[in-house]
């Protein structure tokens, strides 16, 4: 366990340095005309409509519409876990008409996928909307109600316990991977089209294990389905501040699912920062707290950088887990 803590320490500082580099990079060049926007907007979202991602990319492009006098419309484009939406975003004009609202699903398939552009040189970050771990959540029959309670039944029973996920190198399998290396446990992966699906075979008690969205689990833990253990995040979370963080006792584990907004590489700095102002003005207003509050959201905003680097980290973690799991993909 020793060597894991290490080596996780040295992926950290990998993050930072990488992270410093970005700041050395130029600043997008080009000017803005003074009458943007004088056509209508696309957000791009990776999900299909009433996912988190595409409530959170229609509550901006609503507000947005208000403020800049265009329609602001959402442009869902799902399908090969998020690789067609990256895809129409990069080759996109950059003349600030088209973005995209990502998410930590975006860097994990920049370690999954070989792809035909550069993950962070070719897109513009905006703002970094929020992040929101997971909560670890256990079928109500198994002996565990605590993060020691699963790694002991975990490790007297390798290989035995089955966990679900919305399929292969999404955040929920990446996350259950990266504790499967650090608590030094053998859970076995039954990946599914999707996280209702795998809720609903654990709650039917054919999955022992999963972690899942607050918006997805915590209702069913609230009603006696299914039972909380700990959350994915550094710290506590507001929506469910029940559960302890397992970074209390696997030290320095953290997974969280993010979103942010970018736009392809060339957008003008004048728009990057209209945009950045907008965002992080809609993410102070009251009912947009309220509703990612609900869904387990924390909010960021900031500026462009704070999203570059969260990037950049998150792609050289995910690079490592999927290395050191051997997890494959198709295409």
């Amino acid at each position: 366990m020793r060597m894991r803590y290490a080596y996780w320490s040295r992926i950290a500082a990998l993050g930072s340095l990488s992270a410093c580099a970005a700041q050395a990079q130029p600043a997008s060049k080009g000017t803005a005309d003074q009458n943007y926007p004088n056509k209508p907007i696309r957000i791009i979202v990776q999900f299909a409509p009433g996912g988190q991602g595409d409530v959170i990319a229609r509550a901006v492009a609503t507000k947005a519409s208000e403020t800049f006098r265009q329609t602001v419309v959402v442009d869902n484009r799902t399908g090969g876990g998020g690789t067609i939406a990256a895809d129409a975003l990069v080759k996109s004009n950059p003349d600030g008409y088209t973005f995209i609202v990502a998410s930590s699903s975006y860097a994990a398939n920049s370690a999954l996928y070989k792809r035909s552009f550069d993950p962070v040189n070719d897109v513009t970050p905006v703002v970094l909307i929020g992040d929101s771990g997971l909560i670890v959540t256990v079928h109500p029959a198994q002996p565990v109600n605590s993060v020691n309670d699963l790694i002991a039944h975990a490790k007297s029973h390798p290989g035995k316990l089955n966990y679900g996920s919305s399929g292969v190198g999404g955040t929920p399998h990446l996350a259950t991977e990266l504790f499967n290396l650090m608590a030094n446990t053998n859970m076995t992966h039954v990946p599914y089209k999707g996280n209702v699906l795998a809720l609903n075979d654990l709650i039917g008690g054919q999955l022992q294990v999963l972690f899942g969205s607050v918006s997805n689990t915590l209702p069913q833990i609230r009603a006696g389905r299914l039972r909380g253990v700990a959350v994915t995040s550094a710290k506590r979370m507001g929506a469910a501040p029940e559960f302890p963080p397992v970074n209390e006792t696997v030290p320095g584990y953290e997974t969280v699912v993010w979103y942010g907004v970018a736009g392809p590489r060339g957008v003008p700095l004048a728009i990057i920062t209209r945009w950045n102002n907008e965002v992080n003005r809609i993410l102070q207003l009251q009912d947009v707290k309220e509703r990612m509050a609900a869904d387990g959201m924390d909010l960021a905003g900031g500026p462009p950088q704070r999203f570059r680097e969260m990037l950049i980290a998150d792609i050289a973690r995910w690079q490592r887990v999927v290395k050191m799991a051997n997890i494959k993909v198709s295409g």
